[in-house]
């Protein structure tokens, strides 16, 4: 269950500075307003909602609790790892041997599935304080159950496992991975998803963009208009397609093969972002990740694997490979430009696609002070 790639390159120059922790840490607290920290901002530990015999992946459970032990030993290298699982004593029996146990908190709840970024809490930062926003959670416009993920973050809280202000925002449908933030203002997004009638559909976007500034105290909410994966469940999640990185940059899936299915809508998302441009009028440096391979399931079917579905951790970048040699070492050189002094450590993730999602889907980082 060893990692696939770790590189360390010497990076272009361009627009780019070198990324101390104190650094990041002094940028973001200039900032007087409360803020939606960048997902780089120091980190006081990563949620893993651990897969389970009653959830999807019942059928190839322990093929992708290896891919989860994976993700788990790399988190809890450099900061703890929160684990929500019905069963923590099974749990703890299968990562004893792999994982830094002494970075591993357990939480008994029980899950429908595995997506925490969709159903853990979205953190604000107020002076140092965490504000716990718990959103609605409802399967993705009401395609799957999710009562029991919903839950979730307020039991959590209530049993001390979050530590901040939790702040009730049940009435509004959100997905963390249907949105990134700078932490500095800038919010980018997919009309696909949030604009979706089984999710908010009472509101107009202008109703939902102004909901955004106000509630993350926004300059600006940046809106994707195309995009997609085929296979996704999300409605093109944004964490599938585009991605905020420090300086100013965005990685994005870029196609360059015509006869690829997502040629046109990828084309046109490439166009849409470089008419993007920061809160200052500067236009934003855009690296392309590679487009991966097609991947299909049993049923022949297209998996949406993608290369954007990748965590910011402490000091680190986690992002998903899929057993294909060039376009993972690719991924990696742009993820190294991206984020310079990260290490950038590739996991095999052929096996969370299954279930359609990736990597950065299955886990939700949280702010220093969350996780004690």
């Amino acid at each position: 269950m060893e990692t696939n790639i770790r590189l360390s390159v010497t990076c272009i120059k361009e627009r780019t500075c070198e990324l101390r922790p104190e650094d990041i840490l002094a940028q973001f607290e200039n900032r007087l307003k409360p803020m939606l920290p960048a997902e780089w901002y120091p980190q006081s530990g990563v949620q893993l909602t651990w897969p389970h015999e009653k959830t999807d992946w019942a059928y190839m459970l322990d093929e992708v609790e290896s891919c989860f032990i994976d993700i788990a030993r790399e988190i809890a290298k450099r900061e703890l790892l929160l684990i929500v699982t019905p069963k923590p004593e099974t749990v703890k029996a299968k990562i004893a041997d792999h994982v830094d146990m002494n970075n591993v908190r357990f939480f008994e709840c029980d899950s429908n599935d595995t997506w925490a970024r969709d159903h853990g809490a979205i953190t604000l930062m107020n002076d140092k304080i965490p504000m716990l926003m718990d959103f609605k959670f409802n399967g993705w416009g009401l395609k799957f159950a999710a009562d029991k993920d919903n839950l979730i973050t307020r039991k959590a809280f209530e049993n001390e496992i979050l530590n901040g202000t939790y702040v009730n925002c049940l009435n509004f449908v959100l997905e963390g991975g249907s949105i990134e933030s700078d932490g500095l203002g800038t919010l980018l997004t997919t009309s696909e998803c949030l604009l979706s009638l089984n999710r908010n559909g009472e509101m107009t976007k202008e109703e939902i963009d102004v909901y955004l500034k106000t509630n993350f105290f926004l300059k600006q909410v940046l809106w994707l208009d195309h995009g997609f994966l085929a296979g996704d469940d999300t409605d093109s999640h944004v964490d599938t397609l585009a991605r905020l990185c420090p300086n100013d940059t965005i990685v994005y899936v870029g196609c360059t093969d015509e006869k690829d299915e997502h040629y046109d809508a990828l084309k046109a998302m490439e166009e849409q972002l470089k008419s993007f441009s920061t809160p200052n009028q500067t236009p934003y440096r855009l690296l392309a990740l590679p487009m991966a391979d097609a991947i299909y399931d049993e049923d022949n079917e297209r998996l949406p694997a993608t290369y954007a579905n990748f965590l910011i951790i402490n000091n680190a970048v986690l992002y998903p490979t899929y057993n294909q040699l060039h376009n993972d070492a690719h991924a990696a050189e742009i993820l190294q430009m991206a984020f310079p002094n990260f290490e950038i450590i590739g996991i095999d993730c052929c096996a969370l696609i299954r279930q359609h999602g990736s990597l950065h889907c299955v886990t939700m980082q949280y702010p220093q002070g969350v996780l004690k």
